[in-house]
């Protein structure tokens, strides 16, 4: 089998949870090949993040050069990306058309409230590269920061406000997250794709779980090597969710670390 390639341009987690370890379990648990250029390292945990060490953008810059001219990913997926003038440096790529289909996974806060990406990035990352993306996946808190925005979320409704609003920004769909909505929506949990052509609810029920660290980043690269593997988009989106959703029914026999642990990507449990 020749497995086609996705690039996850992010930042590392010494704790494996989340970032580019994240990506690369969810690229590879659909079959699909994971090259990697990491934007931060990070010093983190389940618990906390303690350090941040932003790379230069010169070494993202070769380290893109090098996939690309060997490996032709058909997918670019984004995680982490730290500060604006690496959000600056994808966005030339992208409008210079090396990058085929960009998904965009905008992490801004860590799951345990740890910022992420310096003061300037969200309203970079809105205005120059939102235009060049085929698909972004907030969740509802990463959807306002976009937006600069600070409403209370509690239905489906509020969530495709939130998509349609990203969209004007010119992105091809939006893809919003529901799992952080619990007050009108405890027992399900709702993503909500909006694209020009309408607007499309993959509902499942909401899986309580404290092993979900890593679970925005597992999503949109598993959705990210569904359209690598020549799926629609609807079809990557919903194979996803229920990989996700399965891997948190899996971890939860497992304890690793004593805060969110991990999700089970790879089955280990099922």
């Amino acid at each position: 089998m020749q497995p086609p390639v996705v690039l996850s341009i992010a930042g590392s987690d010494s704790g494996g949870g989340a970032g580019i370890q994240a990506d690369i379990r969810a690229i590879n648990s659909r079959q699909v090949f994971a090259a990697t250029a990491i934007t931060a390292v990070t010093a983190q945990n389940t618990t906390t993040v303690t350090t941040i060490e932003l790379l230069a953008d010169s070494i993202v810059a070769a380290q893109i050069d090098a996939v690309l001219s060997d490996l032709s990913p058909r997918v670019i997926k984004t995680g982490m990306l730290g500060q604006a003038s690496t959000v600056e440096l994808v966005a030339r790529y992208a409008a210079d058309g090396k990058f085929p289909f960009l998904v965009m996974d905008p992490v801004l806060v860590s799951t345990t409230g740890f910022s992420l990406m310096d003061s300037t990035g969200a309203g970079i990352i809105r205005q120059i590269l939102l235009p060049h993306c085929d698909l972004i996946t907030p969740n509802v808190d990463e959807a306002q920061l976009l937006l600069g925005t600070e409403t209370t979320i509690s239905d489906v409704e509020g969530l495709t406000k939130l998509g349609q609003d990203l969209l004007d920004f010119g992105p091809k769909a939006v893809l919003v997250k529901g799992g952080h909505v619990r007050e009108g929506l405890p027992q399900n949990s709702p993503d909500v794709l909006v694209t020009h052509n309408g607007v499309q609810v993959f509902d499942g029920p909401r899986i309580n779980s404290q092993n979900d660290h890593g679970t925005g980043c597992s999503l949109a690269s598993a959705i990210a090597a569904g359209i690598a593997l020549g799926e629609s988009l609807e079809l990557s989106i919903s194979t996803a969710k229920q990989l996700v959703a399965n891997a948190l029914r899996s971890s939860s026999s497992w304890r690793l670390g004593q805060g969110r642990g991990p999700l089970d990507m790879l089955g280990w449990n099922q």
